[in-house]
């Protein structure tokens, strides 16, 4: 069974195998840091079990590999005090059985500990897939970012998306936007 726990500065080492896929931001080693002191309750990693195999000449270790992880945070005030979800991936083996709704849940969690009003993500507006699953999390585009994503070679819009939590008793945290924004108008970034 998989391990659902806490993420620690060793993980920083095994990231690999999960950011190996054109949807995954990859960020420099002081970015995982900084999260990792600040936000530790929100830093969490799902790890394969070890599996020892036995050979009459090798003994092999196998497992103990990421399958996913989650960064985020916890930033705002009053009403748009809310949990952040900076980055959310799982290997390309390991997709399609739960583990993002099982991150995504327990950051959800925090943030409700927190009292947050809401919880959000920035996904690009091409990632049909993780649309659909974030969708089918309960969260919905509260509005569209143009540009979000850019770079030398890369130019692309972002859904933020976004999903009431209890302190949000009204709702009104996710009462759509009727036009795009640009990043510059982004309050959080």
């Amino acid at each position: 069974m998989a391990s659902y726990r806490e993420f620690s500065v060793f993980d920083l080492l095994k990231l690999a195998n999960v950011n190996l896929d054109p949807f995954t931001e990859t960020y420099s080693l002081g970015y995982y840091l900084h999260y990792l002191t600040t936000w530790p309750e929100y830093m969490r990693v799902i790890e394969a079990p070890v599996l020892t195999a036995f050979s009459s000449k090798i003994k092999s270790t196998l497992g103990g590999r990421l399958m996913g992880y989650m960064i985020a945070k916890s930033e705002g005030r009053g009403e748009s005090w809310h949990g952040h979800v900076t980055a959310l991936s799982v290997a390309p083996e390991h997709r399609r059985i739960g583990l993002a709704g099982r991150l995504m849940r327990g950051m959800e969690d925090t943030s409700d500990r927190k009292n947050c009003y809401f919880s959000d993500l920035f996904v690009r507006a091409s990632n049909e897939l993780g649309h659909s699953v974030y969708t089918k999390m309960g969260y919905i585009v509260y509005r569209r970012v143009l540009n979000y994503y850019s770079g030398k070679d890369d130019e692309e819009d972002a859904f933020d998306m976004r999903k009431a939590l209890l302190a949000d008793t009204e709702k009104r945290s996710v009462i759509p936007l009727t036009r795009p924004v640009t990043a510059d108008e982004l309050e959080f970034s």
